[in-house]
């Protein structure tokens, strides 16, 4: 595949990361279908994407294409400006806040986002989810928090999100009025924690219907968050 016009040029694509990219590329398209079978986007919303390691780029999803249609060739290649790399059509609209985070936290490998409903609803509402669940306590360390409103198309996001999450244990943020962003070690990752997301927004909306949901100590969160994050699992 050739540069567009205006694109940086591909001969940042060099054989030592040929390989490397191509297997983020089956990964990435290969995630991606799991926003819509956990409910977590309609028609063409939401993207995952991965940090090419040890590089300034990522993968990521082409902008408006149709799930269905999505391939590894189809996944496109930016650097960390939202620059196109590699790959026939423009990316994401939401590339430039991926970028962003890739840029600023270097522990991020992966970032989601999604219009997921219960998660999107808290975000139009500008109020944390509340650390009262143990999931909550064992995935994200304490209440999921509510990120600034911000347009779409530059950097503002990413700003946003990162601005947010540094020096917090959560994986995910709400964006006011938009809905969801979340980090991991990797795109898996990053996708798991966005299916969590949705799964405890959900459940507390559910129990406010019931009442008011109970606090978890802050000691009790430590020791959900230490024991599921270095204990829980397979070694």
């Amino acid at each position: 595949m050739s540069a567009p016009s205006g694109s940086v040029s591909v001969g940042v694509i060099d054989a030592e990361i040929r390989s490397t990219i191509a297997t983020l590329q089956r990964e990435v398209s290969e995630l991606h279908r799991e926003l819509p079978r956990n409910e977590l986007i309609i028609w063409t919303a939401g993207n995952v994407s991965a940090r090419v390691p040890g590089r300034e780029l990522l993968v990521i999803k082409p902008s408006g294409v149709s799930y269905d249609d999505l391939t590894p060739e189809s996944m496109v290649v930016t650097d960390f400006e939202g620059r196109l790399v590699e790959g026939e059509r423009s990316p994401s609209s939401d590339t430039a806040a991926h970028a962003y985070v890739y840029k600023h936290m270097d522990h991020v490998g992966g970032v989601v986002h999604t219009h997921s409903r219960y998660a999107t609803a808290w975000a139009s509402i500008g109020e944390p989810i509340p650390c009262v669940l143990t999931m909550i306590a064992d995935e994200f360390g304490g209440d999921i928090p509510v990120g600034p409103f911000a347009l779409i198309g530059d950097d503002s996001i990413g700003r946003g999100i990162v601005e947010t999450l540094t020096g917090s244990r959560s994986r995910a943020v709400l964006m006011r009025s938009h809905g969801p962003f979340t980090i991991g070690r990797d795109a898996k990752d990053a996708v798991k924690a966005a299916v969590m997301c949705e799964d405890v927004a959900r459940t507390v909306f559910l129990a406010r219907q019931l009442g008011t949901p109970l606090p978890i100590a802050q000691d009790d969160i430590d020791s959900l968050y230490a024991r599921y994050q270095n204990v829980y699992g397979q070694a």
